[in-house]
């Protein structure tokens, strides 16, 4: 079932030709200029930046950033360790002919990531280990490895400067009152009202020199509300971040 809000929220980006792949009616670079914002990153698929690198390098550019993210991968195997090797060398190779037209490439992880390519390494540990730093970093996602059971605080740490964006996130309940089992399932909820140790998080982030913390929020709204959900985190970010 469509919920309101989502349904209301595809309906006016479709209407407003938000860009999706090469779609897009609007002067999206021109309206952010315009409103004073500024834009962090752009996100794009691997395929993509291979098939097209001069054109997402323009992308970037034409947005102000220097920062080009791949958000993971569809339909791919990450406890398979040569495919993961191969990614990371796909990586490699996508990063570098960023580089030389003067945009970075950076990495965000979910929790598909922490699956295991051997009994002592995770894929996410393996990426970190075959990529290169001078063509990719790291857009870090402290919410999904909390999720997938890994210390998100000891994997910053050891992405040490690589980790150059900084997506937050709590995680928790919203249940109140008496339960109907002793297992409740855990989501998304606003900054500091759930589990997890943020400040600590928020600490290591600053200490790594990151260029943005950035805010994510989709899901599991406060009262239902978008609105008053981003009011209560912004509470959180004023005060830490």
């Amino acid at each position: 079932m469509i919920r309101p809000t989502s349904f209301m929220v595809r309906m006016m980006t479709k209407m407003a030709g938000m860009p999706v792949g090469r779609g897009g009616n609007l002067d999206w670079a021109g309206l952010v200029k315009a409103a004073g914002l500024s834009v962090v990153s752009v996100h794009e698929d691997l395929g993509t930046i291979q098939r097209e690198p001069q054109t997402v390098i323009e992308e970037a550019k034409k947005f102000g950033t220097k920062y080009v993210v791949i958000t993971g991968m569809y339909r791919f195997d990450y406890s398979d360790e040569t495919a993961v090797r191969k990614l990371a060398e796909d990586l490699n190779e996508a990063g570098k002919g960023l580089k030389e037209g003067g945009v970075e490439l950076l990495y965000h992880n979910h929790n598909c990531e922490f699956r295991k390519v051997s009994k002592e390494k995770t894929a996410y540990r393996m990426l970190m280990e075959e990529t290169d730093p001078a063509y990719v970093n790291f857009e870090f996602d402290s919410y999904w490895p909390t999720e997938a059971g890994v210390d998100a605080l000891q994997l910053m740490r050891q992405l040490g400067d690589r980790l150059k964006l900084y997506h937050i996130n709590d995680r928790g309940s919203r249940v109140t009152g008496a339960s109907m089992t002793p297992i409740l399932k855990s989501d998304s909820m606003e900054l500091g009202y759930g589990n997890m140790n943020l400040e600590a998080l928020v600490e290591q982030a600053k200490a790594a020199g990151v260029d943005a913390v950035i805010l994510e929020s989709h899901k599991n709204w406060v009262d239902k509300s978008p609105v008053k959900s981003i009011q209560l985190s912004a509470e959180f970010m004023k005060k830490y971040v």
